[in-house]
């Protein structure tokens, strides 16, 4: 069997840019909440699709909030979209998937620590993290944990990690917290652009393993000096982003491997949800 992880922030946002705009009957905006009901209930009628966890950002803030200012926040969050947060997990919950409302932690944590727990057990051939987002990657393991972005049906297993950023799944964190992640607020070190990034930590895997001297690194990158001074004058904070960057496996969750499997949607939760948003079609669709 394959367990899927659905980043159900991620398909939000996606929602929110790419389904069209649309009010319930009580006037509020809803287009994206109805855009993630046809996405997953898609999702949903797949065969491979028999156990499913679904993770959001129940608030944008989370305790990394607490470690670094910069880091994101729901500041210059459209209304109408924030507006439908709670809304999509009500949905998620009627599709009868299990849903994970983040507020501490965020949705990529739960996902990272689903990844881990289910990753294991007999009988699971693959844990499908389903999101594009990079910092997710740090979670492949092999083939039997891979990111799939749905959008593009991209499946990037641990070669395919390395295919694309340069570094092993280990790295993404170090890689991160050099190169820098806009949309988390992760500024990054001057200078340490992807390829310089990704020759040196392929080479040394760990931020703690390069050397303030450039010489000693074992690879030759251009600018190698100016990077290592930049390094060295700022290492304190490479290191605090690569906290950042890394997600917590250490994140509650309570569910069994039988939990996940989906056995359809919780009916009339379903049909008063989709009454509410004025969703006339979906019900014909599970």
């Amino acid at each position: 069997m394959k367990v899927h992880l659905v980043d159900g922030t991620y398909e939000l946002f996606r929602s929110w840019f790419g389904a069209p705009e649309s009010k319930s009957p009580g006037g509020q905006e809803v287009g994206a909440t109805r855009g993630f009901l046809r996405s997953m209930a898609a999702m949903l009628r797949d065969d491979e699709v028999t156990h499913v966890g679904c993770a959001f950002d129940h608030c944008v803030e989370s305790f990394r909030n607490d470690l670094f200012d910069g880091y994101k926040t729901g500041e210059g969050l459209e209304p109408e979209l924030f507006g439908q947060f709670s809304l999509v997990e009500r949905a998620s919950r009627a599709l009868g998937m299990v849903t994970w409302p983040m507020v501490e932690f965020e949705a990529d944590d739960a996902l990272a620590a689903a990844a881990a727990k289910f990753g294991g057990p007999p009988g699971v051939q693959q844990v499908v993290i389903c999101s594009p987002d990079k910092d997710l990657c740090q979670c492949v393991r092999g083939d039997e944990v891979v990111t799939l972005d749905r959008r593009r049906q991209i499946v990037l297993d641990e070669e395919g990690v390395r295919d694309k950023f340069g570094v092993s799944p280990e790295s993404i964190p170090d890689y991160l917290a050099l190169v820098g992640d806009a949309a988390d607020g992760i500024p990054g070190i001057p200078r340490w652009g992807a390829k310089s990034t990704s020759t040196v930590l392929a080479k040394l895997v760990h931020l703690e393993n390069i050397s303030d001297d450039h010489a000693q690194w074992g690879v030759t990158v251009r600018g190698g000096a100016a990077l290592a001074h930049n390094l060295s004058e700022q290492r304190d904070d490479a290191m605090l982003y690569r906290t950042l960057a890394t997600l917590r496996t250490d994140v509650p969750i309570d569910e069994s491997l039988e939990d996940l499997r989906w056995t359809g949607p919780d009916r009339p939760a379903l049909e008063a949800l989709c009454e509410e948003l004025g969703e006339r079609t979906l019900l014909d669709r599970i």
